[in-house]
């Protein structure tokens, strides 16, 4: 449990409203700095289509204590892990829409730290989320390691509207939760204070839905067990008196997969030929591991060498080259498809899309206006039985269209009146404005 002696409470709890999800790390440590959150040991409540664990492959380790260095180092994928490294967060609970499967349900236990090789931050996760950026080491090679417990918690939407956001503006406040209820007081909470009775549902239908988009041979959680399960993984981890962050993605409502639009359905398919993943074998050994680890940088490097050459020169001689490499192959078609629909593509994102392409797809699920007020009520259930959050961020991540544009002033919208009618009035941050204007001006 965190230590409560210096800690200092907001009047009101705020609420920072980014565009890119690694701009709400200034305003973290902003909170650590005013003692409103501990310095070491904080919990992250973190509902997101990503999980956004991965690492910056080349940052120095010792970025993380240089403060403005590290906050120009990050980007939307890899903001969390160097605050882990930093010591700042040890428990990270991802909360994931039923679309998105990039890290296996559970309880994950590793350790971040610096890896004594390159002296960047590494991890011992197995996890092919992890193996297929390259950034397992063995934990003897690993220098001040930081214990990270990570929660992978799935969300289902509610079966039943729990009305519009209108209706739910009219409610009156709630107090702040002081204590964390069980599965069966959280029901009861749910019935009297919101004067409906939503319950979780399976993706896809109700209970008795045939298709309801599990995995093959994945038995479908009922309605109750999904937000029951939810708030007992939560609840045995967050104290009545912890301080902790909850931080949410609007994309965890609505997804899109930007890449998808940007490229041809075959272009997109030779990316994902030419960033394949080869796993290693179940139950591998620590030797083998690191072997497929080696392989796999060496794959990434190679074609970050060779786009980065593409954007130089994409003659003919320079992609005959390339693709002369084992498993480059393909480079050449995908050169031919690309130019054929542009002058002057631009080789760098292309590189950046193939970085998605790897053990799987990103996620791509676009919701209907229902689906999206039924996963609201969903974390309204589930935060209702939390305690109150020390802050709240919140990233948009619409520019770069993870977040479907049409939709993410009414998703935002909707999380607020939630925020709102749990948590009292909120001092609302709109930081995304000014880089909303920036980019209409331009």
């Amino acid at each position: 449990m965190n230590s409560q002696g210096s800690k200092r409470i907001y009047a009101k709890l705020p609420v920072w409203i980014v565009e890119d999800h690694n701009d709400v790390v200034p305003y973290i440590y902003r909170a650590i700095a005013s003692r409103h959150l501990p310095m070491k040991n904080i919990k992250m409540v973190h509902l997101d289509s990503h999980p956004d664990l991965l690492i910056a492959v080349n940052m120095p380790a010792d970025t993380v204590f240089d403060k403005e260095a590290l906050f120009s180092e990050l980007s939307i994928e890899n903001w969390i892990m160097p605050m882990v490294y930093a010591g700042h967060v040890s428990h990270v609970m991802w909360l994931h829409p039923y679309w998105a499967q990039q890290i296996r349900e559970g309880e994950h236990s590793m350790c971040v730290g610096r890896d004594a090789s390159t002296t960047t931050i590494r991890v011992t996760s197995t996890d092919d989320y992890f193996l297929s950026d390259g950034l397992y080491v063995p934990s003897d090679q690993l220098e001040e390691p930081k214990p990270l417990r990570l929660s992978v918690i799935r969300v289902n939407p509610t079966e039943e509207d729990c009305g519009t956001v209108e209706e739910t503006q009219q409610r009156p406040a709630k107090r702040p939760r002081t204590q964390a209820l069980g599965a069966e007081e959280d029901g009861a909470a749910g019935s009297s204070q919101a004067a409906c009775d939503c319950r979780l549902q399976p993706p896809g239908g109700s209970r008795t839905s045939a298709s309801n988009g599990f995995g093959s041979g994945e038995k479908p959680q009922t309605q109750a067990d999904s937000t029951a399960k939810a708030v007992a993984s939560l609840s045995s981890v967050i104290e009545p008196t912890d301080a902790f962050i909850l931080d949410i993605d609007l994309d965890f409502f609505s997804c899109k997969n930007p890449f998808k639009e940007m490229y041809t359905q075959e272009e997109y398919a030779i990316l994902q030929e030419l960033y394949s993943f080869q796993k290693p074998r179940e139950n591998a050994d620590e030797e083998e591991l690191s072997d497929c680890v080696e392989r796999r940088v060496h794959q990434l490097e190679d074609l970050e060498a060779a786009f980065a050459d593409l954007v130089e020169d994409d003659g003919e001689e320079t992609v005959n080259r390339w693709s002369a490499n084992p498993g480059m192959k393909s480079l050449a078609r995908l050169v031919q498809s690309l130019r054929s629909r542009t002058e002057s593509p631009d080789y760098e994102m292309v590189h950046q899309a193939g970085l998605t392409c790897d053990y799987s797809e990103l996620p791509h699920h676009v919701s209907s206006e229902g689906e999206v007020q039924r996963l609201v009520q969903a974390v309204r259930l589930i935060l209702q039985a939390l305690p109150k959050p020390t802050l709240v961020t919140m990233s948009r991540s619409s520019l770069d269209e993870y977040c479907p544009a049409e939709q993410v002033d009414s998703i935002q919208d909707q999380v607020l009146v939630v925020l709102e009618t749990l948590y009292g009035s909120l001092d609302v941050h709109r930081e995304y404005e000014a880089a909303k204007s920036s980019v209409t001006s331009s």
